[in-house]
């Protein structure tokens, strides 16, 4: 059972956390261990919100304590520490957290003589599914350290093509809303004090500033539909994919086709997929069991189906290249790389020339985009202002030029 917990340390001051217990004796038990004295509880029920606020909320596990989990277990291993003490003094070394109570929680599971891989089983939310795997296969193979330390590596990549995933989408996200809030502020205010001016000046109005006027009428009377439409679409469209996996998988397959930003998306996921794939095929899971824990974290229905048909196209007997191949999802590089490591028993060193060639080229691709972004803005921003310029002081100017004509002309008969 999962509890949240108040308790009191040795220096008299409310600490509270969450830990893993099998009942409020065990917590209480564990507690003292961690020198620390029970004061309430409550039970705290496992859900995809807590896995949610896994890397935001500060009562939860960050990717660099994890990180450091795994560097602080890769020395100590490596310099002969056993386990059990390496897990305590890991705990001993770190303030009051979610982390502490989670190694506290190892610590119990190994002295009660379970592996390691069985304790992190039970925070799904802290250790995936390929963290796991990893694990077991290195407390089996008595190559544990080796395995912390490909996590380490991995962690760190994973960490960077995640912050490159954020600028990916930070940058046209920014861009869209300038132009979206400068266009609404000039059709709610600008464009009404224009037409109150032209209508009194001018007569009979242009088709160019009609039209704009039109619009901005619309927007005035509806800017409160227009304004809640886009959150709607966007909770509707949330709420079918969870209710129908058809609707899941076309919006997951769109998201790679998307223009600019889907290709980058799709090097993203290919590149974590075969630097995943890479890290367990040498650690010595089999393909087959890979490719079944990769459907698990592949984050996109498109990808899971894919590989989910390889899988059967191996078990029935093809080869690993024929049957990525046959689901025409992953591009030459990677079908071609994946034949060379078939056929020279190096397949672990091919995926991850993959990824490292994915890696290079979402990194490209990005700074691309990211100098793209501006003069793109520029454009878009000096249409709408040339726009704006001529349906608004186009008329205002004619009917200047108009006035200067008539004032100067000589008065007739003269």
């Amino acid at each position: 059972m999962h509890f949240k917990y108040k308790a009191m340390n040795e220096a008299g001051h409310m600490v509270s956390g969450e830990l893993q217990a099998d009942n409020a004796e065990d917590l209480d038990i564990r507690l003292q261990r961690l020198q620390l004295d029970l004061i309430s509880f409550r039970t705290q029920r496992s859900s995809r919100r807590r896995a949610f606020k896994f890397n935001f909320g500060k009562n939860y596990v960050t990717r660099e304590e994890l990180i450091t989990f795994c560097i602080y277990m890769d020395q100590l291993l490596s310099a002969g520490v056993p386990l059990l003490q390496g897990l305590q003094d890991m705990r001993d070394s770190v303030e009051p957290s979610r982390f502490k109570d989670v190694v506290a929680s190892l610590i119990e599971d190994v002295q009660a003589g379970q592996q390691l891989s069985y304790g992190m089983q039970r925070f799904p939310e802290v250790f995936d599914t390929i963290f796991v795997s990893l694990v077991h296969v290195g407390e089996e193979s008595g190559e544990l350290s080796e395995v912390f330390k490909h996590l380490t590596e991995s962690l760190k990549w994973q960490d960077e093509i995640i912050a490159q995933t954020k600028k990916l989408l930070m940058y046209p996200s920014f861009a869209a809303a300038t132009i979206f809030g400068m266009l609404f502020f000039m059709m709610m205010f600008l464009v009404p004090q224009a037409k109150i001016f032209m209508l009194n000046m001018i007569g009979e109005l242009p088709l160019e500033t009609q039209i704009l006027i039109n619009i901005s009428d619309f927007v005035v009377a509806y800017w409160m539909p227009l304004l809640i439409m886009p959150f709607v679409l966007i909770i509707g469209l949330w709420a079918a994919m969870k209710l129908s996996y058809r609707v899941h998988f076309q919006v997951d397959r769109l998201k790679l086709k998307v223009w600019i930003v889907g290709p980058i998306m799709q090097k993203i996921i290919l590149a974590r997929f075969a630097s995943f794939f890479a890290l367990m095929y040498s650690a010595g899971i089999t393909v087959m069991d890979s490719l079944v824990i990769l459907q698990k974290t592949a984050n996109n229905l498109a990808i899971e189906k894919a590989l989910e048909e390889v899988s059967d196209l191996i078990a029935d007997g093809s080869s690993i290249t024929h049957s990525f191949a046959e689901v025409k999802l992953f591009p030459p590089l990677v079908l071609r790389m994946l034949s060379i490591g078939e056929n020279t028993g190096a397949l672990d060193h091919s995926l991850n020339n993959v990824s490292y060639f994915y890696d290079r080229e979402v990194k490209e691709s990005i700074g691309q985009l990211q100098a793209m972004i501006e003069p793109i803005m520029i454009i878009i921003l000096g249409i709408i202002m040339a726009a704006m310029i001529v349906s608004i002081l186009g008329p205002i100017y004619d009917v200047a030029i108009q006035n200067a004509d008539m004032t100067s002309a000589p008065p007739k008969g003269s």
